[in-house]
């Protein structure tokens, strides 16, 4: 299969390449009140200091790049790409923002663009960036390798990417947020139990983690696991061997139970007289 190229057939099919044509004369300026986000752009956080960051820069030198947009009326457009950017216009306080009109697309072009777009300048979070892929294969049917030659990406990293959003909220939330790396929720994903995996992203909080240090934090607590895994084998045959020879002793069902400290044995018997001989056998008489 011929790998294609990473921008896929997205933004270079946008913008003309002929050299004879003047690309200044496809930009025009647009009243950034008549443009509106796109519902499904992949992209879903955007932090505020970074904008106000970039709405300074504007400020100073104007928008450097146009942003995509497609015309939906006589006065409405809709952004295909560069939402942050026109966010940053609004807060540094323009009117107006220069846009590439393009072609009218369908829903399923706009992500595609979008992503590409996203991807190559590196601006999602891995939970964006997961849930993107997710929606392209769960919406429009896209394969793990059609997405992967779209953005120039490995077929696993596009799976790898995929599976973190089997984490549970939390772990999610701290990903999103930027709390732990994608490094991070990869060894988190190592661990089923949920209550243990939450007290280890609590570690990681509190500890200010690296990925090598969680490694290792995680390959101690498997490490543990099997060993009392093995040890509850071994005590699970003792005491059922115990449970036996009591049995055998009082002639009725004796159940042995073990907590953290300690335990109890319980020897079941149906009625008083039952019990009188019981505790005859307990103390010697029989």
């Amino acid at each position: 299969m011929t790998k294609r190229n990473p921008l896929g057939r997205g933004l270079e099919s946008l913008i003309p390449t002929n050299r004879d044509r003047d690309l200044t004369k496809k930009i025009v300026e647009i009243d950034i009140t008549h443009i509106k986000p796109n519902p499904d752009q992949p992209r879903k956080v955007f932090d505020k200091e970074s904008l106000l960051g970039l709405a300074d820069s504007i400020k100073q030198k104007g928008v450097l790049q146009p942003i995509l947009v497609e015309k939906l009326s006589n006065e409405n457009y809709m952004i295909i790409a560069g939402e942050r950017r026109w966010r940053a216009a609004g807060l540094a306080g323009l009117k107006k923002i220069p846009a590439i009109v393009v072609d009218k697309k369908n829903d399923k072009d706009r992500l595609e663009i979008g992503l590409i777009e996203n991807v190559q300048r590196e601006s999602l979070n891995p939970v964006e960036l997961a849930e993107a892929y997710k929606f392209l294969i769960e919406k429009y049917g896209y394969t793990q390798e059609q997405i992967a030659a779209i953005i120039g990406k490995s077929r696993s990293a596009i799976a790898n990417t995929v599976r973190l959003l089997s984490l549970d909220e939390k772990s999610l939330e701290a990903l999103r947020e930027g709390y732990i790396t994608e490094g991070h929720a990869r060894c988190l994903l190592a661990v089923e139990d949920i209550n243990k995996r939450l007290s280890l992203l609590k570690e990681i909080l509190d500890k200010g983690l690296s990925v090598r240090e969680t490694e290792k934090l995680i390959s101690k607590f498997k490490n543990e696991k099997r060993n009392t895994a093995k040890e509850n084998i071994k005590k699970d045959i003792f005491i059922a061997a115990l449970e036996e020879e009591l049995e055998g002793v009082f002639e009725t069902k004796v159940d042995i139970q073990l907590k953290k400290k300690g335990g109890s044995i319980v020897i079941k018997f149906h009625n008083n007289e039952d019990l009188s001989r019981i505790i005859n056998i307990l103390r010697g008489e029989i």
